[in-house]
């Protein structure tokens, strides 16, 4: 995965960079380089963070779509790549059951986009879930395993 970064320096100041897609993510450096190492470690540890609470990982935006925006104005823009296995991510075996059709369609869909079937279908339950399951602050209402045992310790 690949995320837009701006970096921003003002005079007497340590680099500092914004991740647009990940708020509340930043980061910096003495130099560019170092700016740009610490984003990394930044956003892989954010990306973690997201998981254990069961939030959806946004899709990378490109740097046309954040140029427009006026806080980034004066930004120099990076990409900075994160390699996805590189996550802390437990995964678990599971048996479903699914129509031989569907899953000759998820097979076919997940080898055409270099996909494996576990991480399509994966991504495919997160991304439902979202879509279906907003809460009042339009946040997803989702929360992984903190909020299954948030509700049963209320009743």
């Amino acid at each position: 995965m690949n995320y837009s970064v701006v970096i921003h320096k003002d005079k007497g100041t340590d680099y500092g960079v914004t991740i647009p897609d990940l708020p509340g993510c930043f980061s910096a450096g003495a130099t560019m380089d170092e700016a740009i190492a610490m984003a990394r470690e930044a956003i892989e540890l954010h990306l973690e963070g997201m998981i254990e609470e069961g939030l959806p990982i946004p899709e990378p935006t490109s740097i046309e779509a954040h140029k427009s925006n006026p806080d980034y104005a004066d930004g120099v823009w990076a990409v900075v790549g994160v390699d996805e296995s590189n996550l802390r991510i437990r995964a678990k075996r599971v048996n479903i059951t699914l129509p031989e059709r569907v899953l000759d369609a998820v097979d076919r869909y997940a080898k055409a986009h270099g996909q494996t079937r576990s991480g399509l279908i994966g991504r495919a339950a997160v991304q439902y879930m979202t879509d279906q399951a907003k809460d009042a602050k339009g946040r997803p209402a989702f929360r992984g395993k903190a909020n299954a045992n948030a509700k049963k310790t209320r009743r």
